[in-house]
């Protein structure tokens, strides 16, 4: 099947090229080799997360006997679902040359990976005892011959299953004999890798030279142990996980809470269609068809061999051992121009508004003005959209805070935020207990906005504060994400962010703004009267430009205006980080359209949009990447951006990003992630980004 349909790229192909990408910094021999690591990591984790919502979602499709081609932009359902398999059996084959090539390099770095047949019997003694101390109490062993069907297998967790070949059919020695159905010449179990344990154990330094065993591995050494029981001749052990459908069903029993039946479709997850089972490629065929079997693998699912160890995410958090030579450099983040951490925030945001760009600059900022609308006696009122909260949320703790000093606080906080329900769950109720009113968003919506507003009384008035933001009050995501936050006392701004938590309350109301540009009623509208103003201007010999930062471009509507835009002679630059629908220098259709996506050392997140009007831009923030679900199924907010430096600077930090010739590749018709190569100096917009900061700091401290 052609990837490629017609003018679009499928979504789902498209993604799977991003974490191609991701791939990419992995096997790249300039990425220092604990965060090569590292990518492999997050490319791990990135699929999982797709067989949970996106393969899950095509397979519904398939399975309900319908094709989804309008859904899917022109593709069948179960081609799509055969070629994503091919796809992800590739890219796994890929990234098992790339470890084993990083494990060759760690060796030279006296960085050892070993596994069970490599142990010394210094360390088998060491072996031993940590896995009686910390590991054994936390095994679940599971004997499947006589079960008619395996116990319920958790989503994404590992197993070792094993086959143990018995020395005759006479009963187990010893004890044994109370077990009366383990005579079978041939015995299967399943052993639950526990996830309360390291995955990677550091095993005692010798010399210069450190080792590192899986988790795997070490319960592989111990197999003796754990089986002493059983007369066994041989024992083997390979790796299996599924993956299960991640989609929530939501009920409709109108006696439940919101939280009550989010909290059980959370847990209904557990027992969901499984739509993935990987696989050791060196399993014994036996035991490989008796688990399949028993499991009752589908033709519809994806079954993917895979290598050696599966749970790759878990190189994400692959220990330092101290090698920061063997990691990117450390860069801290930078105060914002302008803005002193002394003295009263919301007094310098009265005056000005500063806009802060993490990780270049420090986070902390959002904490400290939180904290002193804590405090200050003159504030009345607190109201904040949460999405995504750190584990230990100082966001939180500080809106706790406010509470208990009298403040209304008011939290909106989305509980149907991806893989993170069950924390927004507790979150929620600590909030509640603790007096913050809390809203649970609009019916059939989701609340993506990333907003808060601050109401202080001045004398007489009451002054708002408040700021908007591109990414999620998180501060440990903030360390990772590059986002745009805006602290601004725009009383026009901030009146219309009170009409969006109005909205919340009274969302049979909708309300008209001069200024943000909200979704799902008026973004996509705006954005298209702003791309149609840039055509009339092509159209009358006028300069007209688009440049375009997101993370995803999905939605059909707006890919064709831009194809418009592009044929009217618009100049339009897109940097779209993951999925891109639309494709480039297509003659007639798309050539005045470029596209890159940089992958780096952190995940670009911002949403920035540019549009030259004229010779006078005009340039927003949003919450908002151009697919349907953000433009017609959530709350989102977009907020214009008034202040000519601040203007200045998102455009220069947009042409940096553009000028990356290290980071940046292609999006085009080959889909096939090639280097932006030219013979300009060499660019790493992320450096440089940091270095443009840097100096505007410098420059004000001289």
């Amino acid at each position: 099947m052609n990837t490629v349909q017609k003018q679009y790229v499928n979504r789902e192909i498209s993604w799977l090229q991003f974490n191609a990408r991701v791939l990419q910094e992995a096997a790249d021999e300039t990425v220092p080799l604990i965060d090569r690591l590292r990518f492999v990591g997050i490319f791990s984790n990135n699929l999982d997360e797709f067989f949970k919502v996106r393969y899950a979602t095509v397979k519904r499709i398939a399975q309900a006997g319908k094709t989804g081609k309008s859904f899917l932009g022109g593709v069948n359902a179960k081609e799509l679902l055969d070629e994503i398999t091919q796809i992800v059996i590739k890219q796994q084959s890929e990234s098992l040359a790339i470890l084993r090539r990083i494990e060759s390099l760690l060796d030279e770095e006296n960085i050892y990976m070993i596994n069970e047949n490599d142990v010394s019997p210094k360390q088998g003694e060491f072996l031993k005892s940590y896995f009686l101390e910390k590991v054994s109490p936390a095994l679940v062993t599971i004997i499947l011959n006589d079960l008619d069907k395996i116990p319920l297998l958790k989503d994404s967790a590992g197993y070792l299953a094993v086959k143990m070949v018995m020395k005759n059919k006479n009963e187990p020695k010893g004890v044994n004999r109370f077990f009366t159905n383990v005579t079978n010449e041939v015995q299967y179990a399943l052993i639950e890798i526990p996830r309360t344990v390291d995955r990677f154990v550091v095993l005692p330094k010798e010399g210069d030279k450190s080792y590192i065993i899986f988790l795997d591995d070490l319960i592989r050494y111990n197999l003796g142990s754990i089986f002493s029981i059983f007369d066994y001749e041989s024992l083997s052990a390979h790796m299996i996980k599924i993956t299960r459908d991640a989609e929530l069903d939501i009920d409709n029993d109108l006696s439940k809470s919101f939280i009550e039946k989010i909290s059980s479709s959370v847990r209904d997850r557990r027992i969901s269609e499984p739509v993935r089972f990987v696989y050791d490629d060196q399993i014994e065929k036996d035991t490989l068809k008796f688990l399949k079997d028993k499991m009752e693998i589908e033709e519809t699912d994806s079954v993917i061999p895979g290598g050696r160890y599966h749970n790759r995410r878990d190189f994400m958090n692959f220990p330092s051992l101290g090698r920061t030579d063997l990691m990117y450099k450390h860069y801290p983040p930078l105060p914002i121009e302008g803005l002193r951490m002394e003295g009263s925030l919301l007094e310098q945001i009265s005056k000005k508004d500063y806009l802060l760009y993490a990780p270049y600059h420090t986070f902390s900022y959002v904490i400290k003005l939180l904290r002193e609308a804590a405090l200050d006696p003159k504030v009345k009122t607190i109201k904040i959209t949460l999405y995504r909260l750190a584990k230990n949320s100082q966001i939180a703790s500080s809106l706790i805070n406010a509470a208990k000093n009298g403040k209304e606080v008011t939290v909106q906080i989305e509980l149907q935020a991806r893989f993170d329900e069950a924390a927004n769950i507790q979150y929620a109720e600590q909030l509640q207990q603790e007096g913050i009113k809390l809203i649970f968003g609009v019916q059939g919506l989701k609340v993506h906005s990333k907003v808060c507003l601050i109401e202080r009384e001045e004398g007489s008035k009451i002054m708002r504060y408040g700021f908007i933001s591109t990414g999620n009050f998180n501060e440990s995501t903030a360390r990772l994400y590059t986002d745009y936050t805006l602290f601004t006392s725009h009383q026009p701004i901030l009146k219309e962010i009170a009409k969006v938590f109005n909205f919340f309350d009274t969302n049979y109301k909708v309300h008209k703004y001069k200024h943000l540009v909200i979704s799902p009623h008026y973004t996509k509208s705006v954005f298209s009267k702003l791309i149609k103003q840039e055509i009339q201007n092509a159209r009358a010999g006028k300069e007209a430009f688009i440049k375009l930062k997101m993370n995803s471009l999905t939605s059909y509507k707006m890919v064709d205006k831009l194809y418009e835009a592009s044929q009217a002679g618009v100049k339009i630059q897109l940097i779209v980080r993951g999925t891109c629908c639309l494709v480039p220098g297509i003659s007639g259709l798309s050539d005045n359209i470029e596209a890159i996506s940089v992958v780096d050392k952190y995940l670009e997140h911002p949403r920035l949009f540019i549009f030259n009007n004229g010779g006078d831009p005009k340039v927003y923030i949003s919450s908002a990447d151009w697919m349907t679900r953000n433009l017609d199924y959530r709350v989102e907010v977009g907020c214009p951006i008034y202040n000519e430096e601040i203007k200045q600077e998102l455009i220069d930090t947009f042409n940096i990003c553009w000028s990356d010739n290290v980071k940046a590749r292609i999006h085009s018709v080959k889909q096939d992630n090639a280097y932006r190569k030219n013979n300009n100096v060499k660019v790493r917009s992320q450096i440089a980004t940091y270095e443009y900061y840097l100096k505007k700091m410098t420059k004000i401290e001289n």
